[in-house]
Protein backbone atom coordinates (compact mmCIF):
# COMPACT_ATOMS: atom_id res chain seq x y z
CA UNK A 1 0.00 0.00 0.00
CA UNK A 2 2.78 2.49 0.85
CA UNK A 3 4.60 1.75 -2.43
CA UNK A 4 1.43 2.69 -4.37
CA UNK A 5 1.10 5.87 -2.34
CA UNK A 6 4.73 6.83 -3.11
CA UNK A 7 4.16 6.09 -6.80
CA UNK A 8 1.03 8.27 -6.84
CA UNK A 9 2.89 11.07 -5.05
CA UNK A 10 5.77 10.86 -7.56
CA UNK A 11 3.37 11.03 -10.54
CA UNK A 12 1.55 14.05 -9.10
CA UNK A 13 4.89 15.84 -8.46
CA UNK A 14 6.16 15.09 -11.96
CA UNK A 15 2.96 16.29 -13.61
CA UNK A 16 2.98 19.50 -11.53
CA UNK A 17 6.61 20.14 -12.53
CA UNK A 18 5.90 19.57 -16.23
CA UNK A 19 2.80 21.78 -16.05
CA UNK A 20 4.79 24.59 -14.38
CA UNK A 21 7.50 24.40 -17.07
CA UNK A 22 4.87 24.44 -19.81
CA UNK A 23 3.16 27.50 -18.34
CA UNK A 24 6.47 29.35 -17.91
CA UNK A 25 7.44 28.67 -21.52
CA UNK A 26 4.07 29.79 -22.87
CA UNK A 27 3.96 32.99 -20.78
CA UNK A 28 7.41 34.37 -21.63
CA UNK A 29 8.23 34.12 -25.35
CA UNK A 30 11.70 34.95 -26.65
CA UNK A 31 12.21 38.52 -27.86
CA UNK A 32 14.48 37.56 -30.78
CA UNK A 33 14.56 34.32 -32.77
CA UNK A 34 17.52 33.15 -34.84
CA UNK A 35 16.82 30.26 -37.24
CA UNK A 36 19.07 28.11 -39.42
CA UNK A 37 18.37 24.97 -41.39
CA UNK A 38 18.03 22.96 -44.60
CA UNK A 39 15.99 24.36 -47.51
CA UNK A 40 14.38 22.57 -50.51
CA UNK A 41 13.08 24.36 -53.63
CA UNK A 42 10.62 22.49 -55.87
CA UNK A 43 12.25 23.36 -59.23
CA UNK A 44 15.35 24.93 -60.74
CA UNK A 45 15.08 28.39 -62.31
CA UNK A 46 15.62 26.99 -65.82
CA UNK A 47 13.33 23.98 -65.23
CA UNK A 48 11.31 23.96 -68.43
CA UNK A 49 8.67 21.23 -68.85
CA UNK A 50 10.43 17.89 -69.17
CA UNK A 51 13.57 19.17 -67.44
CA UNK A 52 12.39 19.96 -63.92
CA UNK A 53 14.94 19.45 -61.15
CA UNK A 54 14.61 20.49 -57.46
CA UNK A 55 17.33 22.46 -55.68
CA UNK A 56 18.76 22.08 -52.16
CA UNK A 57 20.29 24.72 -49.93
CA UNK A 58 20.23 26.51 -46.62
CA UNK A 59 18.00 29.08 -44.93
CA UNK A 60 18.73 31.54 -42.08
CA UNK A 61 16.46 34.17 -40.58
CA UNK A 62 16.08 36.49 -37.62
CA UNK A 63 12.83 37.79 -36.19
CA UNK A 64 12.77 40.86 -34.00
CA UNK A 65 10.37 41.97 -31.28
CA UNK A 66 7.23 43.37 -32.74
CA UNK A 67 3.83 44.67 -31.88
CA UNK A 68 1.49 42.15 -30.25
CA UNK A 69 1.99 38.90 -32.20
CA UNK A 70 3.41 40.50 -35.36
CA UNK A 71 7.20 40.44 -35.77
CA UNK A 72 9.61 41.85 -38.36
CA UNK A 73 11.61 39.12 -40.15
CA UNK A 74 14.75 39.12 -42.31
CA UNK A 75 15.30 35.90 -44.26
CA UNK A 76 18.19 34.69 -46.44
CA UNK A 77 18.15 31.48 -48.48
CA UNK A 78 20.58 29.98 -50.97
CA UNK A 79 19.86 27.20 -53.46
CA UNK A 80 22.45 25.07 -55.24
CA UNK A 81 22.27 22.53 -58.06
CA UNK A 82 22.65 21.86 -61.78
CA UNK A 83 19.97 21.48 -64.45
CA UNK A 84 20.15 21.17 -68.26
CA UNK A 85 23.91 21.75 -68.24
CA UNK A 86 23.81 25.01 -66.27
CA UNK A 87 24.77 25.72 -62.68
CA UNK A 88 21.88 26.92 -60.51
CA UNK A 89 23.14 28.99 -57.58
CA UNK A 90 20.95 31.73 -56.17
CA UNK A 91 20.73 33.84 -53.02
CA UNK A 92 17.48 35.50 -51.92
CA UNK A 93 17.40 38.08 -49.12
CA UNK A 94 13.83 38.94 -48.09
CA UNK A 95 12.11 40.96 -45.38
CA UNK A 96 8.56 41.22 -44.15
CA UNK A 97 6.12 40.40 -41.38
CA UNK A 98 5.46 37.22 -39.42
CA UNK A 99 2.34 36.64 -37.30
CA UNK A 100 2.73 34.14 -34.44
CA UNK A 101 -0.06 32.27 -32.66
CA UNK A 102 0.82 30.22 -29.57
CA UNK A 103 -0.98 26.92 -28.98
CA UNK A 104 0.21 25.65 -25.61
CA UNK A 105 3.95 25.15 -26.02
CA UNK A 106 3.93 25.14 -29.85
CA UNK A 107 3.91 28.27 -31.98
CA UNK A 108 2.29 28.40 -35.41
CA UNK A 109 3.12 31.28 -37.72
CA UNK A 110 2.24 32.76 -41.09
CA UNK A 111 4.44 35.19 -42.99
CA UNK A 112 4.63 37.46 -46.02
CA UNK A 113 8.07 38.50 -47.29
CA UNK A 114 9.35 40.41 -50.32
CA UNK A 115 12.79 40.35 -51.91
CA UNK A 116 13.21 43.29 -54.31
CA UNK A 117 16.02 42.85 -56.83
CA UNK A 118 17.07 39.51 -55.34
CA UNK A 119 18.12 36.08 -56.58
CA UNK A 120 21.76 36.80 -57.37
CA UNK A 121 21.96 34.18 -60.15
CA UNK A 122 25.10 33.95 -62.25
CA UNK A 123 24.69 35.26 -65.81
CA UNK A 124 24.60 31.88 -67.67
CA UNK A 125 21.89 30.01 -65.73
CA UNK A 126 19.53 29.27 -68.64
CA UNK A 127 19.12 25.90 -70.41
CA UNK A 128 22.48 24.70 -71.78
CA UNK A 129 24.18 27.74 -70.23
CA UNK A 130 22.26 30.43 -72.12
CA UNK A 131 22.35 33.95 -70.56
CA UNK A 132 19.61 35.25 -68.31
CA UNK A 133 18.75 38.04 -65.87
CA UNK A 134 20.70 37.89 -62.63
CA UNK A 135 18.11 39.49 -60.33
CA UNK A 136 14.33 39.52 -59.95
CA UNK A 137 11.61 40.65 -57.57
CA UNK A 138 10.45 37.75 -55.39
CA UNK A 139 7.50 37.27 -53.03
CA UNK A 140 7.25 34.59 -50.35
CA UNK A 141 4.03 33.56 -48.57
CA UNK A 142 3.81 30.70 -46.11
CA UNK A 143 3.91 29.50 -42.56
CA UNK A 144 5.14 26.85 -40.20
CA UNK A 145 5.29 25.37 -36.73
CA UNK A 146 7.88 25.66 -33.94
CA UNK A 147 8.02 22.80 -31.41
CA UNK A 148 10.16 23.57 -28.33
CA UNK A 149 13.02 21.29 -27.34
CA UNK A 150 13.98 23.38 -24.30
CA UNK A 151 13.37 26.87 -22.96
CA UNK A 152 15.59 28.47 -25.63
CA UNK A 153 15.60 26.00 -28.55
CA UNK A 154 12.88 24.69 -30.89
CA UNK A 155 12.56 22.64 -34.07
CA UNK A 156 10.93 24.46 -37.00
CA UNK A 157 9.10 23.01 -40.00
CA UNK A 158 8.12 25.59 -42.61
CA UNK A 159 6.41 25.54 -45.99
CA UNK A 160 6.22 28.51 -48.39
CA UNK A 161 5.09 29.56 -51.84
CA UNK A 162 7.74 31.61 -53.70
CA UNK A 163 7.15 33.67 -56.83
CA UNK A 164 9.99 35.13 -58.90
CA UNK A 165 10.22 36.40 -62.48
CA UNK A 166 13.62 35.52 -63.97
CA UNK A 167 13.84 35.81 -67.76
CA UNK A 168 16.36 34.71 -70.36
CA UNK A 169 18.04 37.49 -72.38
CA UNK A 170 19.10 37.88 -76.05
CA UNK A 171 22.71 38.74 -75.37
CA UNK A 172 24.87 40.04 -72.55
CA UNK A 173 25.28 43.56 -74.02
CA UNK A 174 21.59 44.23 -74.76
CA UNK A 175 19.97 42.62 -71.66
CA UNK A 176 16.58 42.50 -73.36
CA UNK A 177 14.34 39.82 -71.77
CA UNK A 178 12.98 36.98 -73.88
CA UNK A 179 9.53 35.65 -72.98
CA UNK A 180 10.13 31.91 -72.62
CA UNK A 181 6.99 29.74 -72.36
CA UNK A 182 7.21 27.24 -69.51
CA UNK A 183 9.99 29.00 -67.60
CA UNK A 184 9.00 28.52 -63.94
CA UNK A 185 7.83 31.43 -61.80
CA UNK A 186 5.97 29.53 -59.08
CA UNK A 187 7.95 27.50 -56.57
CA UNK A 188 7.29 25.60 -53.36
CA UNK A 189 9.94 25.69 -50.67
CA UNK A 190 10.23 23.57 -47.54
CA UNK A 191 12.64 24.28 -44.72
CA UNK A 192 13.44 22.59 -41.42
CA UNK A 193 15.99 23.43 -38.76
CA UNK A 194 16.74 24.80 -35.30
CA UNK A 195 15.38 28.01 -33.71
CA UNK A 196 17.26 29.78 -30.91
CA UNK A 197 15.23 32.23 -28.83
CA UNK A 198 17.05 34.92 -26.89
Amino acid sequence: MTSRLWLLLALVSASATVHAQTEATAQKPARFQLYGGYNFLSNSFNGLPGARHPLNGWNVSITMPGWRNVRFKIDASEYLGTNTGASQRSLFVAAGAQYIHRMGRESAFIEALIAPNSGDLQRYWGPNGSPGETASFAAILGGGLDTPLSRRFAIRVEGDYQWSNFQLINNVENLEPIETPGLPRNFARVSTGLVWGF
